[in-house]
């Protein structure tokens, strides 16, 4: 096993091929699966091609090695638990700067999808095997710990912290020229991150904790175990022995979106699907997802999907 698949098993990540340039990985729980296609662009640097269709994998494992990692989340959300049993959260255009030193050891994904790229650094192995060539660009690996103070925290910014095409461009490149694409742009990322003042772009997103985190996830399981049911935001607040503050603030946190807004886009992909894969009556779907009248269940289907539900039916046929 070589020193990269050693590395993903310890993620729980598995080979499943590889060619000359890239090796793709997998992994598969009673959630979901995801895989993970690398390339190694450097002695220490690599750029993997995330895509997750899963709630959650188990703990990562580090050995005692410097990293840093750079995430761009794409599409999706991405949950990552620190140190003290805190959580933050990737939403999709962020991108996160990380450090082996903040123990980020647990990731999921809330709404169950994620697609994303993260370039890997082995600080001392990248710094031993291309030291002259990140000196040509004036590339200080402990000095972008350091500006970003990725000893303490995970720093995230938006995407448009750092021009479009760095990031944009990544998810671009010419198949006949990816390993050699992508060793330029690695480098390009670099040099732009020393553009960055941390103090003026940083997202000082706020931790949300276990015991907060638990109970919005109890409640999203809730009230979509009970779609047909309308609950308030007092009436889950007293249930879950939680403030309506800190259910809206962390809930639209680990979901990114508000409360209200989630239960109604979740009633419409419900709806959606039992209008395309039953031939149940629309009054009956809309009473299903909560709604006892029917002329304002299709006004707000149509809101949601763009067609009413009888549209929407004819088409997916």
């Amino acid at each position: 096993m070589n020193k990269n698949d050693e590395f993903f098993a310890q993620q729980h990540l598995h080979l499943i091929c590889r060619d000359e340039s890239c090796s793709v990985y997998q992994m598969k729980n009673e959630t979901g699966d995801g895989t993970v296609t690398f390339y190694e662009v450097y002695p220490g640097i690599g750029v993997m091609y995330n895509d997750f269709h899963m709630a959650s994998c188990p703990a990562r494992h580090f050995d005692n090695a410097r990293n840093i990692g750079i995430h761009h989340c794409r599409e999706g959300r991405i949950e990552w638990q620190v140190s003290g049993g805190a959580y933050l959260y990737l939403a999709s255009g962020d991108i996160m700067l990380e450090s082996s030193a903040t123990e980020n050891k647990r990731c999921s994904f809330p709404i169950s999808h994620y697609h994303g790229i993260t370039i890997t650094i082995s600080v001392e192995e990248a710094m031993a095997g291309i030291s002259d060539l990140l000196a040509l660009f004036s590339i200080d690996l402990e000095q972008v710990e350091k500006q970003f103070a990725l000893h303490t925290r995970p720093f995230i910014m938006h995407g448009d912290s750092v021009p479009d095409h760095v990031i944009s461009e990544l998810y671009q490149v010419p198949e006949n020229i990816r390993l050699e694409y992508l060793r330029v742009k690695v480098l390009e990322l670099l040099v732009t991150l020393r553009t960055v003042d941390p103090t003026v772009l940083g997202v000082e997103r706020p931790y949300f904790y276990k015991s907060q985190v638990e109970k919005v996830k109890a409640i999203m399981a809730f009230m979509t175990r009970e779609p047909e049911r309308h609950f308030t935001m007092e009436e889950l607040s007293e249930r879950f022995d939680i403030s309506t503050s800190a259910l809206k603030q962390c809930f639209k946190g680990v979901y990114g979106t508000a409360i209200y807004t989630y239960m109604r886009n979740y009633r419409m992909d419900l709806a959606a699907s039992l209008l395309t894969q039953t031939n149940e009556p629309i009054t009956v779907i809309a009473g299903k997802v909560g709604y006892s009248n029917t002329s304002k269940f299709s006004e707000a289907f149509k809101k949601v999907k763009g067609k009413t539900p009888l549209e929407y039916r004819k088409i997916k046929i």
